[in-house]
């Protein structure tokens, strides 16, 4: 069965200049993510990602250049040859692969999908064909346009990607190692700050397409090992591992790219504890999981267990489904739905018989951060937040460790002397009745980051709304002391818990600390 790859030679200085040309001229197309959303406009674009296709169909009917791309690399439709020609150095396509000829027509071997770098770089994904639409279908669709049993096929550009892309770290550092790279997203977001990116992979394919997604987008080349896990890396130590596993908890591993082939959330916890091993000190580990909710078992004290010594944690849940909604939306992930009755009905069972055996009543999806701080006391916290954030977080990511080293490292004594500033866009927000002389309560909102919100009580709220900096804290609250006629003693004693809240959670940056 053929494969249908691109053949080009990565290292062969002729196919590396053809790969340029066809560069250029996806560019001077504007076949970029700015230049798809013009042409088909918003509608259009937004029914493409539900792998709806008659919209951009329909605003492809011209025989410009990018209409000419678009049907090629993203409809997967055959163009005339000439009118190719006009649009891509068409021959250099056809020698290295990328376009195959069939008379007078030629179509695309590979999904070729703009995608918008985080400072303003275009950059195309490769993927097999289909599997960068999405959709109900689409794997089995793939399945057949791609010529490859779609256990093999390697998936494109989907939200789960551009979550991780997000979370990410993004601070110059040597190392970075793209644990199971897929089509090479995360390799490719690390190749501005990395001075050197290795992507593994257990599909060959995958690492062939990383690779010439690297390659197309003009990205310096990663080192790219074919093996399990970490087994392709050996004792190597990373500044940051990434990782967008095959998270997916199912009966049995069908598909490469989306089942770990291992027991219900092994997979993700096998990264999670064998990462220490290959962090360097300060080293971040990032990725997406999924994770099993265990009857009678709390899910938090769960993944608690799985921080390996020696690193610190941030596990933020970001969605929960029962265990018939879990399997649903991976049967029709799969296309099994379109599956006779009886078939469809049979792997249903399955998945459910899976869970029953392991107690399952829910899966949680969400995120994973390690650092390895080396602390006695490490900092693991493991919260639920389902609720709307800002991306890009890799800031975020970084200011909530920093926060954690401040209060491992500050008593209250040296808390009350520290000095505080109020976090950017926090707004405080008063709930009560209408009408009424006093709110019932203080809520100080965010509206940047995890964009949280917290209730406090006047003390707190008359606290943050005066940190600017210059004051260290207890002189701030020995004069809301007074104003409230309460002993500063008491105040002292009883609110530092109140101020450890408030930092750890973003609402108050420390300035400095010393003594008053």
């Amino acid at each position: 069965m053929s494969t249908h790859l691109p053949t080009a030679d990565l290292r062969d200085p002729d196919s590396a200049a053809r790969t340029a040309r066809m560069r250029d001229a996806l560019r001077a197309a504007a076949f970029t993510a700015d230049g798809l959303l013009e042409l088909l406009g918003a509608p259009a674009y937004a029914a493409l990602a539900r792998s709806e296709t008659v919209p951009a169909l329909r605003a492809t009917r011209g025989d410009g250049p990018l209409a000419t791309l678009v049907r090629l690399f993203l409809l997967q439709r055959p163009v005339p040859y000439d009118r190719a020609a006009a649009a891509l150095p068409v021959d250099d396509c056809l020698a290295d692969g990328w376009l195959v000829r069939d008379g007078d027509e030629v179509r695309a071997s590979v999904d070729v999908r703009p995608y918008g770098g985080p400072d303003g770089q275009d950059w195309w994904i490769v993927s097999d064909l289909g599997c960068a639409v999405g959709g109900a279908g689409g794997i089995r669709a793939a399945e057949e346009a791609a010529g490859v049993d779609r256990a093999q096929l390697v998936l494109g550009v989907g939200g789960a990607s551009t979550t991780l892309a997000g979370l990410t770290v993004r601070t110059p550092v040597a190392k970075v190692l793209d644990l199971g790279t897929g089509s090479g997203i995360q390799a490719l977001h690390a190749s501005p700050y990395a001075t050197e990116v290795t992507a593994t992979d257990l599909n060959p394919r995958a690492l062939r397409i990383a690779g010439l997604t690297l390659a197309l987008s003009g990205a310096p080349a990663a080192d790219l090992r074919e093996g399990s896990l970490f087994d392709p890396v050996g004792e190597e130590t990373y500044d940051l591992i990434v990782s967008n596993p095959p998270f997916v908890i199912s009966p049995g591993a069908r598909l490469t790219y989306r089942d770990g082939g291992m027991g219900g959330d092994d997979l993700c916890r096998t990264i999670v504890q064998q990462a220490a091993a290959h962090l360097n000190d300060g080293g971040y580990c990032q990725l997406l999981a999924n994770w099993q909710h265990v009857e009678g078992e709390d899910w938090r004290d769960r993944l608690r267990s799985w921080v390996p010594r020696g690193c610190d944690a941030w596990i933020v849940q970001r969605e929960v489904q029962d265990v018939t909604q879990y399997a649903e939306l991976w049967l029709r992930d799969a296309g099994d739905h379109r599956t006779g009755p009886e078939e469809y009905a049979a792997r249903y069972d399955a998945w459910l018989e899976e869970f029953e055996a392991r107690r399952t009543k829910a899966v949680g999806f969400g995120w994973i951060t390690l650092r390895k701080s080396g602390a006695a006391d490490p900092s693991i916290t493991v919260e639920e937040w389902p609720h709307p954030v800002e991306q890009p977080l890799g800031s975020a990511v970084v200011q909530h460790f920093e926060r954690q080293d401040y209060l491992r490292a500050t008593d209250d004594a040296a808390l009350l002397a520290g000095r505080f500033r109020l976090a950017d866009e926090v707004v405080q927000e008063q709930v009560g009745l209408p009408g009424a002389e006093d709110p019932e309560h203080v809520v100080l909102r965010q509206n940047r980051g995890m964009r949280r919100a917290t209730k406090v009580d006047t003390v707190g709220a008359g606290f943050a709304g005066v940190c600017d900096g210059s004051l260290p804290a207890g002189r701030i609250l020995d004069a809301i002391a007074q104003l409230v006629g309460e002993d500063p003693v008491l105040l002292r004693d009883r609110t530092p818990d109140a101020i450890r809240t408030l930092v750890e959670q973003g609402f108050l940056e420390p300035v400095e600390t010393g003594k008053d």
